[in-house]
Parts: C-alpha cells; structure tokens; sequence
C-alpha cells in the first residue's frame, strides 16, 4: 500500500489519481500506524512552509516521516520541507537535504509556472526512462539551492534542485502528476524502487 501523507496541503488527490492510473492503490493518511507500515511513501503539497510545518509537528508527522526507512517521495512543497529551512515565513523544516529553500529573485516572472526541463541529470533508478529535454511542470517562488543531495537540476533565473535523493528519501520540485507521460514515468520509478 502507497501512503499519501496527509498534512493540510493541496494537490493530494491529482497525486492519488495519477497512482491509481498507473495501477497502484493509495490511501491519503495522517495516521502514524498507516504511514510507518506503508510500502512506499508520497510527500506532495502546494502550500505554505511555515503552516505546513506546524500541521506536521502538531501531529508529531515531523518525527515520522524521518524515522521512516521505505522510499519517501516529497513533491513541491514536500521537496521544499525535506530542506534545513525556508525562507518562506522563516521556516525550520525536517533537515533531510542539506540545503535551505530560497525565495526566487523578483527578476523575472515569479513564481516559476509552466513547462521547463532539466539543465542536469544524472544516471539513478528514480530517473531512468528520462531525459534533459524531457518537460515538467513547476509552479514555486520559492527554490532549494543545489547540493550533494541533488539529482537533477533545473534553470529559472538560477540553477536549482529540481530532483534530490539521500538514501531512501527522494523529491521532486515540479508535479509529476501534472507532467503527462514524463511525469507518470517519473512515479513509476518511484513505485518500482
């Protein structure tokens, strides 16, 4: 069983949708029990950092999602949480990636919405089956600054972390649900690991 964590954000159910498109039966979860025996784990969100955190902590989902040993997807928001920080309401966040999530300049259109691929890939199961031309759909203003964790790479007005991966923990700043065949492929990596 897939556990779609369920933590006051948008966007759960597209995310659900897309699963059950690919075969895969979900349940959306706040329980503890259902999330720490789920087979795999999925973190989506559109939201804000700083309410978000605090959902996560009121119902202590801040320790069980980093006690968790299965593959644990964060999606958007849930890529920004997985960061030491956000700049988004001055936010303390879970500590997973060892990088801090910055707000875009406002040099350009802000947020980042629409179609955009890969500036860097590298070759890991989670990305098998994709390419740098291949286009994914982001909607942020705000961005994690790369790092070791960083997987894939992207370009808006600078480079950032578009997928990241540090041991059973992966994210993804665009909506793979929103991203037609590239992005369900992407979710099929996933819940195939």
């Amino acid at each position: 069983m897939i556990a779609i964590i369920k933590y006051n954000a948008g966007n759960i159910r597209s995310v659900q949708n897309t699963i059950s498109r690919l075969g895969y039966e979900s349940i959306i979860t706040d329980n503890p029990e259902e999330i720490k025996t789920a087979d795999k784990v999925i973190f989506p969100g559109v939201g804000e950092a700083s309410s978000a955190m605090n959902y996560l902590k009121e119902r202590k989902l801040n320790d069980i999602i980093l006690s968790l040993k299965q593959p644990v997807l964060g999606i958007c928001l849930g890529l920004q949480l997985m960061c030491k920080s956000s700049e988004e309401g001055n936010t303390t966040c879970l500590g997973i990636f060892d990088t801090v999530t910055k707000q875009f300049p406002p040099k350009d259109k802000v947020p980042h919405m629409g179609w955009n691929s890969f500036s860097k890939i590298k070759k890991v199961p989670l990305l098998k089956k994709i390419n740098l031309e291949d286009d994914l759909y982001y909607v942020h203003g705000y961005y994690a600054e790369t790092c070791n964790e960083t997987i894939a790479t992207c370009n808006y007005i600078k480079e950032f972390s578009s997928v990241m991966q540090k041991d059973n923990f992966y994210a993804m700043q665009f909506h793979p649900e929103k991203s037609a065949s590239v992005g369900e492929q992407l979710l099929k990596n996933f819940l195939e690991l």
